[in-house]
């Protein structure tokens, strides 16, 4: 038995953990730059605002009537988040942390699984303060049906029985199968295959002649048949990247450069983190395609390192390498990519012959990391990232750093 456990409306109950009195107000999260919206409370759905709305086009009913609104928070989401998960490992031996707001529990050899989701939820309420739905079922698609039926209802839904789960896929639309895209979702809806009954009454040998294997896999799940085991381990990363759009378009090679290095050197502390090295840098810049007005290009790079490294003055040096290559008088940037990939355990960085390596980086970036860690991130770092960030991203209304400053500490008299 599989259960799925889903944060509600994640980035904005995030949010309302600190500030509880907005708890039965709208709420809107908006993306970098505060462009688009990206969460919403129920309050915020029942007012017909969609995904992906632009914020301008808001403003009037944001007055109106009385939405709150956030800039995204990720270091809050993160913090948040890992104490979602941190406590959901309580509850069964092996667990598989499918993204920031879900988890997947194994639930098998537990007696009265319905009370034992029921206890789970309320648990992760009252530790966290952030609003989950649990669904149950014999494989993973299914438990990801069940969870959003447990968003309609009470927060708990459990399909242990056939009857159960015929009853819960007679009416469910195809295109809300975990798995079914939008090509596939147009192809079935166009032959009459608008519910997952239907799609799981198909004929196996329609689906191997009209699908891939994970639409193979799909219809096996729904017809429980497990297909899809717990990764209960963190599969090796194949690639890192860095980027994320400026608060105005630039075309100051200065502020290029601060750019590259502050996100360099995120790239190499994500790297440190996980315990990983690279092998290869690339350096991307990107004008903005909308602004049919400006003249628009995408250079980039590719640079083969000498060694693989995961210390922030190597990696900077390299990404500044890169950006004075690739850079174009006469356009307006609006964001620039700093990635890595060929990525290996630091633990199995091999030495090369005929080129001398000095660690002596790998010591410094130790010091930056301990001295961040203690003081609070950003305290040091190097002089090529800027002292002020004029290009750093528009966010307008952002909370305090609840959980990452001492500063922002709530205090309690």
């Amino acid at each position: 038995m599989f259960g799925l456990v889903d944060c509600n409306n994640f980035y904005a109950s995030c949010h309302r953990v600190w500030m509880p009195e907005h708890r039965t107000s709208p709420v809107i999260v908006l993306s970098n730059n505060d462009g688009c919206v990206i969460a919403r409370s129920n309050e915020a759905k029942a007012l017909g605002i969609k995904m992906g709305t632009p914020f301008f086009e808001l403003k009037e009913m944001i007055i109106e009537k009385k939405i709150i609104v956030f800039s995204s928070h990720y270091a809050l989401y993160g913090d948040m988040s890992e104490r979602v998960m941190n406590n959901l490992a309580r509850f069964s031996p092996e667990v598989e942390v499918y993204s920031i707001d879900e988890c997947f529990l194994k639930l098998d050899g537990f007696d009265d699984i319905a009370k034992y989701m029921t206890k789970i939820r309320k648990t992760i309420i009252k530790n966290t303060g952030i609003p989950v739905s649990v669904g149950a079922a014999p494989t993973k698609t299914l438990a990801k049906l069940a969870n959003k039926l447990a968003k309609k209802g009470n927060g708990v839904c459990l399909l242990d029985t056939a009857d159960k789960i015929d009853l819960a896929l007679s009416d469910y639309p195809v295109e809300d199968v975990w798995g079914i895209g939008r090509q596939y979702a147009a192809k079935l809806i166009s032959l009459k295959i608008d519910t997952a009954e239907k799609f799981r009454k198909m004929p196996i040998e329609w689906v191997n002649k009209n699908m891939s294997i994970v639409g193979v896999r799909m219809w096996r799940e729904l017809r429980g048949e497990s297909c899809l085991n717990m990764k209960t381990y963190f599969e090796p990363k194949k690639g890192m990247c860095t980027s994320r759009a400026f608060g105005k378009l630039t075309d100051d090679y200065q502020e290029l450069q601060e750019a590259t290095s502050n996100y360099a050197s995120r790239l190499a502390f994500k790297l440190r983190r996980e315990k990983l090295c690279t092998n290869v840098l690339s350096v991307r810049l990107l004008t903005n395609m909308f602004r049919k007005d400006l003249p628009q290009a995408f250079p980039s790079i590719t640079i083969a390192l000498d060694h693989p490294v995961n210390n922030t003055p190597d990696l900077i040096k390299a990404a500044l390498r890169g950006l004075k290559k690739i850079f174009r008088k006469g356009f307006k940037f609006q964001k620039v990519e700093v990635s890595a990939t060929g990525l290996i355990p630091e633990n199995e960085v091999q030495l090369n012959f005929f080129k001398s390596y000095n660690d002596r980086n790998n010591k410094v970036s130790q010091v930056l990391d301990n001295l961040n860690s203690y003081y609070g991130k950003g305290t040091i770092r190097l002089a090529s990232e800027g002292l002020v960030k004029k290009w750093d991203m528009r966010r307008s209304f952002l909370t305090p750093d609840y959980t990452n400053s001492w500063d922002d500490i709530i205090k309690v008299k």
